[in-house]
């Protein structure tokens, strides 16, 4: 009867640390993606010699660095975007996914993104957001554009609303080509 009596109380003890336990499991932190720049993508022609310059390849000339070499030091530039940008993307659904969201899978998941210049326009990321609920959402987005660790822009994205359970891809635009960027890193603010 002991031994009932204390598997008893183990059993209640144990339901009572995952009753306490299930509010912080349930707490699933959201979605964020983090890359690069794709190597070689901005790059200037100088109309005189023909030489095409990229970030990989400006000042490998020996001797003193010349006032076209420090123009196009990416690591120099200090000038960035004041305030902040907010985007208004369409969206294209892509197909449907199983419904996932609960104590360890957010509610959307963003993936997939890649960071390039458009020649002659802005930086895009190219995004993919999955709906992993039943219900659809209206996802908000922060995502920063960055040289170096030094932002240069950022923008909040309000996304149109996604169904459920489906896979969408987006557009986002960050700033100018003519401002360098490294790095993008986009986060879901909510939901």
């Amino acid at each position: 009867m002991q031994h009932y009596k204390a598997s008893v109380i183990e059993f209640l003890a144990c339901l009572v640390g995952l009753t306490m336990a299930s509010p912080v499991l349930a707490q699933t932190p959201r979605s964020s993606v983090d890359m690069p720049a794709r190597p070689g993508v901005p790059e200037f022609r100088d109309p005189k010699t023909g030489q095409i310059w990229t970030p990989l390849n400006v000042g490998q000339q020996s001797g003193p660095p010349t006032p076209a070499d420090i123009a196009f030091d990416p690591l120099g530039q200090a000038v960035y975007v004041q305030g902040v940008v907010t985007q208004r993307p369409s969206v294209v659904p892509l197909r449907s996914l199983p419904i996932t969201a609960g104590p360890t899978v957010p509610i959307v998941n963003l993936g997939d993104a890649t960071l390039s210049a458009v020649p002659g326009k802005r930086w895009q990321v190219v995004l993919y957001l999955d709906n992993n609920s039943a219900a659809t959402v209206v996802p908000l987005i922060n995502c920063r554009f960055t040289n170096s660790g030094k932002l240069v822009e950022e923008t909040h994205v309000l996304v149109p609303p996604v169904g459920a359970g489906l896979r969408v891809g987006m557009i986002i635009h960050g700033p100018k080509i003519d401002l360098f960027v490294d790095r993008a890193t986009c986060a879901v603010k909510s939901p």
